[in-house]
Parts: C-alpha cells; structure tokens; sequence
C-alpha cells in the first residue's frame, strides 16, 4: 500500500456539510472522499492539457485538404460495408 500522509485543510460549513451528506450517502469516509475528489481533479486537470495541446498542435498544422478527401473516402468504404 501507498504511504498515506495527514493534511489539514479548511471549508466553509456549507461545503463541509454538503460533503458530509454525500459521503454518509455512499457510505464513504472522510478520506476515501477527498482522495477521490482530488484524483478526479488531477484526472480531469491532466484530460484538459491534453485537449489545450492537441488543440494547439492542430491549430499550428491542421490536415490538408488531401488528408480530408482521403478520410472522407475511408469513411464510405467502411460505412457502406455496414449492413444498415
């Protein structure tokens, strides 16, 4: 198991107690709560850079027209072998 180290930290009563609700709901305890919100923020955190750096690589070289046609054509292929 991962070392597992205390943090302190402070809300506002209203936060506090709309995590208590939630957490009492699942059946979870304080610490299996933030471990979970905090993952699902670095998760969604490292999701956004990568959408910010494909962005960004597609605006500096976006697919030619070639590359379109090309797709357009794979794509019927495909498609038109689908028996609907």
């Amino acid at each position: 198991m991962n070392k597992s180290t205390k943090v302190a930290i402070s809300l506002p009563e209203h936060i506090l107690e709309a995590i208590e609700k939630e957490r009492k709901a699942s059946g979870e305890s304080r610490s299996e709560f933030f471990r979970r919100a905090a993952e699902k923020l670095l998760k969604q955190e490292l999701e956004s850079k990568a959408v910010e750096a494909y962005i960004r690589g597609y605006c500096v070289m976006p697919e030619s027209a070639e590359e379109v046609e090309a797709m357009h054509r794979a794509g019927v292929a495909v498609l038109s072998e689908e028996p609907w």
